[in-house]
């Protein structure tokens, strides 16, 4: 890489770091592009090199932060050793969630906005290797169980991640209608036999 890319990826990092600090502090709609550029230490016009908006931003770092939570459950996933398709899946979706009951912060940026279009960002975007590999990984978990052929796996994909991001947005936040602990089997048993209808016998 180059000395004006390096200058231009610092400058998007500083953009990324600077939004999501002051998203996390103040909220998406308490945040101007000026407050972005003014802590980012970068020009307003360098803003609009790479983002048309502040929606378009968050948008992009939902992506971003979702594809790393992802990330992270797939290297605590190889360091377990579980074989099993189905467990693999309730394994990444309670690592992801647990991180978000520890950080309720990136539970409030992330989850709320958590839909499978934001998601499909974190797949497609050439931003980052996590970013590519969220797709990746999953198809590495279908190949490594032979025995599994799924019908649909990108709706299978879609209604477990739907599921998961709503519900537990109320309990982890609010205990509502119960605690994310009581949520939890209920939601682990949704999402495997979520799995197991798209599983061709």
């Amino acid at each position: 890489m180059g000395k004006v890319e390096k200058n231009k990826q610092h400058k998007l990092e500083a953009l990324f770091g600077s939004a999501y600090d002051l998203f996390l502090s103040q909220g998406i709609s308490q945040t101007s592009i000026h407050d972005i550029v003014q802590k980012a230490g970068v020009a307003k016009g360098t803003f609009y090199l790479y983002f048309k908006d502040k929606y378009e931003i968050r948008d992009r770092l939902i992506a971003r932060t979702a594809g790393k939570l992802f990330m992270a459950a797939h290297e605590e996933l190889e360091k377990c050793g579980i074989p099993e398709f189905e467990d693999k899946i309730v394994f990444i979706v309670d690592y992801v969630l647990d991180q978000m009951v520890k950080n309720k912060a990136i539970l409030k940026f992330i989850s709320k906005n958590l839909s499978w279009g934001i998601f499909r960002q974190a797949i497609i975007k050439n931003e980052g290797d996590e970013q590519m590999n969220v797709m990746q990984f999953f198809r590495k978990m279908v190949e490594e169980n032979p025995k599994v052929e799924l019908r649909a796996p990108k709706t299978m994909l879609f209604l477990i991640i739907e599921l998961a991001s709503s519900a537990s947005y109320s309990t982890i936040l609010e205990n509502d209608p119960i605690s994310y602990e009581e949520l939890k089997p209920y939601l682990n048993e949704s999402i495997r036999a979520i799995i197991r209808n798209h599983i061709v016998e």
